[in-house]
């Protein structure tokens, strides 16, 4: 939860509840439940000593929008704690939580109806592990700058 909320500007933590005396095997005073607040949308963090079988997997991914390649940085390199998972996008962060890293400009140009430009963009974002916007922008429009010229 600390981590989460050091690296969002927009975070706060919310309502902590802690273990007591006779909640064994768990020491009393760690945390049972929090509550913690990201851009605006809540989260809910429970922890216990006991033995739990499951992880985090990539059913699950939290997606950030950027408008910025300033943002697009910022959070890969906050986030971003696995070489080996990062593809178009995606990152691991050191919990094993997916995240989708993602310009806002690409929900535009992903809803264009011109398959050649689509193509393009596609061909470039699959090539990158961080979207880098400028490359991103530059592969959709070729074909625009190319009967400008």
């Amino acid at each position: 939860m600390n981590f989460y909320t050091s690296v969002f500007p927009k975070a706060k933590v919310g309502e902590i509840v802690r273990y007591g005396k006779s909640e064994q095997p768990d020491k009393e005073g760690t945390v049972k439940h929090a509550s913690f607040t990201l851009e605006g949308q809540e989260f809910a963090g429970m922890d216990s000593a006991g033995s739990h079988n499951f992880n985090f997997n990539e059913a699950v991914s939290l997606i950030v929008h950027c408008d910025t390649q300033k943002e697009i940085d910022h959070y890969w390199e906050k986030l971003s704690a696995d070489p080996k998972a990062e593809a178009c996008g995606w990152l691991k962060d050191r919990y094993g939580l997916s995240w989708q890293i993602v310009p806002t400009a690409m929900d535009e140009m992903l809803k264009d109806p011109d398959e050649t430009k689509l193509a393009r963009l596609t061909e470039a974002f699959l090539k990158m592990k961080k979207f880098d916007i400028a490359k991103l922008r530059e592969a959709y429009g070729k074909k625009a700058q190319q009967n400008a010229a």
